[in-house]
């Protein structure tokens, strides 16, 4: 879904220490959560997996899957949803399509004209590049913004930068007010639904959002057709629902919007944005730009067009009129099951989604692919005579792109037997080429290192591991910063905001969850584009689908040591240090606000302290028993299912304030950034919005998710034998 800025977590965010073996040598290198007699048959069925998928197998899919549009609601993704499963079924899995509705509205009317001080209609369309034949299919979504309202509106340009808190801070201090007018923001920075509603708030009565070529245009590189990046007329889509509120169906929070369940008005609906919005390409929003006066714009304002940036207000006038159709349509979710022989009822589930903008080779299908090759090597490995000893879902979600909604749908559906059972949620979305990120729960951080570890790296042949260190030294700019990356024992990988299909499962469901994918090297301007496409992705990316090869083994790896562990490979020792590091971030911010009233973190601390002690003994019992070499199976399915509930400890019912949906008390999305993540974020917002309050009350609530997390982890502890 959000590959630009999916990719700032996972390539810069994560990196994995080098353990003595690599890929190559890795048998005899301890699992965690393995005993050892069960070592080496672990790692002879992960090396018959990571045989499995192949990139010519890859390719073929992605050429099936992108040769047609394929937006949510529309026939195209059924029809993806349809192949998807015919090909779950063929290699002997058990697969369904679950559907569900969901409100999509897609444009009936788009007009954006320069009134003043000239006239200009924009093009709002996207020409076809001759050397790219889906560029010119039918069935194609125009360029829009969803959930945007109807409106028709006509007033001066206020060029707002990002459209961020802090770009209004500073027309703040240049005295300029959008009241009345119609903002202008650039791309990035925030969730594309952050910028009209700020705008709104401040009584702007339309946005126009545009791709600034300094970010994703000829500034960065060529242009298509003969670079990857953004041409002229290149149109980011989008949805502009207000995810930090709640993703999914507008209509139905917290329950699944299934046909004759009850919805919300559409006044009811709090994502919903109030002021019409519509994207644009730098070459429509050029003569808007070229028509602005008033203050030049600050330096950090200025992009990369061949002209004076101003902020205005005016004297550009634009008249901006939009309609929608408002229906609800189908979306399919495809789902498949591979039961547990042990533990039927413990679930880890692996997640991508299906609908794309338009023809979408990048994202999304090229993580889905790699879904896919996963479930034909455990389908392989099945009738090899593998058995998984825990419950494998699978499932290739629909109509992610609009708001998150069919994991969100379905997961909301299955809410009761997901809190129950789900062990784990990983999820993956675009993948390209480069360097394995991750982000997640931070009590799953040494598990994703041993998984790094064991992979190879197609580039270099090391382990990902030692490929991803080596970029990270190669960058590094002082010494000291060598230093630091070699000395490191044990690296953190990334905390997860929002922007994809996981969001669901940690920040309402509170399950521990994972994000992976590679990335880094290269980069492009199609995103949500009608260029993104196969014959864009085959020239510019993963061009011999090797990483879309380790996605596969990457995620299969990680998926057979999760189902198959004796104890769950949960570490809450990284976990507790990560949340003293962000405790000392927040400390230190609210020291920096003049005027602050103090605020008491003593009992945070202390909380803390706790939580951390309890993750210490547990180590030290959890290495006990596996150095052991044996457990009574009734114990070990006691440990098993204390451990995987344990995240649902951080979470609060009552949910962060302004947003109950979101229940998981250190990692949300920003409330006014939408993709990057607020750690501790009651807390750390409170401070942000001077609510000192709110900010308190939600240290109490904070301390309260941390002793019970303790308590938790103590009758982990407990139940495996103590230290």
């Amino acid at each position: 879904m959000h590959r630009t800025f999916a990719l700032v977590i996972l390539t810069l965010a994560a990196v994995f220490s080098i353990h003595p073996a690599s890929a190559q040598d890795a048998k005899g290198s301890a699992i965690f959560g393995f005993f050892p007699n069960e070592l080496a048959a672990q790692q002879d069925w992960e090396a018959k997996f990571r045989a499995v998928p192949q990139p010519d197998t890859l390719r073929a899919t992605m050429r099936w899957i992108t040769e047609e549009p394929h937006h949510a609601g529309g026939p195209g993704s059924k029809k993806v949803a349809e192949y998807i499963v015919a090909k779950f079924k063929s290699w002997g899995l058990n697969a369904w399509i679950e559907p569900f509705e969901a409100l999509l509205p897609t444009p009936v009317e788009r007009r954006l004209q320069l009134l003043e001080p000239e006239q200009y209609t924009a093009a709002l369309k996207e020409p076809p590049i001759l050397q790219d034949k889906d560029s010119s299919d039918e069935g194609q979504l125009p360029t829009f913004n969803a959930y945007s309202p109807d409106g028709d509106v006509t007033a001066q340009v206020v060029y707002v930068n990002y459209g961020v808190p802090e770009d209004y801070e500073t027309l703040d201090k240049l005295g300029i007010d959008v009241k009345g007018k119609i903002v202008l923001a650039r791309y990035g920075r925030s969730w594309r639904g952050i910028k009209p509603r700020l705008a709104g708030e401040r009584g702007a009565i339309g946005c126009l959002i545009y791709s600034d070529p300094a970010d994703d245009g000829y500034a960065q590189g060529d242009i298509l057709p003969e670079g990857a990046y953004r041409p002229w007329q290149g149109v980011q889509r989008g949805s502009t629902m207000d995810m930090p509120t709640y993703p999914g169906d507008p209509l139905s929070p917290g329950w699944a919007s299934e046909k004759g369940a009850k919805k919300l008005t559409f006044a009811e609906a709090r994502t919903l944005v109030k002021i019409p919005v519509l994207p644009i390409s730098y070459g429509d929003a050029m003569p808007l730009l070229k028509n602005l006066r008033g203050p030049v714009a600050p330096e950090g304002w200025r992009g990369g067009l061949p002209l004076t940036y101003h902020v205005g207000p005016g004297p550009a006038t634009v008249r901006l009129t939009l309609k929608f159709d408002w229906s609800s349509r189908p979306i399919y979710n495809v789902i498949a099951r591979i039961d547990g022989s042990a533990f039927p009822d413990e679930w880890v589930i692996y997640g991508n989604h299906h609908d794309a903008w338009v023809n979408g080779a990048d994202d999304p299908t090229s993580g889905n692919v790699a879904l896919m090759e996963t479930a034909r090597g455990l389908a392989t490995l099945l009738k090899q005579g593998w058995k998984p000893r825990r419950t494998i879902i699978l499932a290739s979600w629909d109509a992610e792109e609009w708001g998150l909604i069919g994991s969100t749908e379905w997961a909301e559906k299955h809410q009761v037997e997901l809190r129950e059972k789900a062990v784990c949620y990983i999820n993956s979305d675009s993948n390209g080429k480069g360097w394995l990120g991750a982000s997640g729960s931070h009590s799953l951080e040494q598990f994703v290192n041993e998984v790094a570890r064991d992979v190879q790296d197609p580039k270099t042949g090391k382990s990902v591991a030692e490929a991803l260190k080596e970029r990270q030294l190669s960058q590094a700019k002082t010494d000291s910063a060598k230093k630091e990356i070699i000395g490191r024992p044990h690296p953190p990988i990334g905390a997860l905001g929002s922007g994809s299909d996981y969001t669901v499962f940690l920040d309402f469901l509170t399950i521990a969850s994972l994000n992976l994918g590679y990335g880094g090297d290269g980069g492009g301007g199609v995103y949500h584009s009608i260029y993104d496409s196969y014959d864009w992705y085959t020239r510019f990316d993963d061009t011999t689908f090797e990483y879309g090869k380790a996605l596969s083994q990457t995620m299969g790896t990680a998926i057979m040591r999760l189902t198959n562990a004796s104890i769950l490979p949960f570490n809450f020792v990284d976990y507790a240090t990560t949340i003293v590091r962000y405790l000392d971030e927040i400390e230190k911010e609210h020291k920096k606000v003049d005027g602050a009233p103090a605020l008491d973190f003593a009992g945070l601390r202390t909380a803390l302290a706790t939580f951390k002690g309890s993750a210490e003994r547990y180590d030290a019992a959890v290495r006990q028993a596996l150095n052991k070499g044996t457990a009574d199976a009734a114990r070990l399915k006691t440990v098993n299912a204390i451990l995987y509930k344990t995240e649902r400890a951080f979470g609060s019912d009552k949910g962060l304030p302004k947003r109950e949906w979101f229940k998981h008390q250190v990692y949300a999305p920003g409330l006014d950034t939408g993709y990057a993540v607020k750690t501790i974020p009651g807390v750390r917002e409170g401070i942000d919005r001077r609510n000192w309050k709110e900010a308190a009350d939600m240290i109490v609530v904070v301390q309260g998710v941390l002793n019970a997390a303790a308590k938790r982890v103590d009758e982990a502890t407990n139940a495996l034998g103590g230290p």
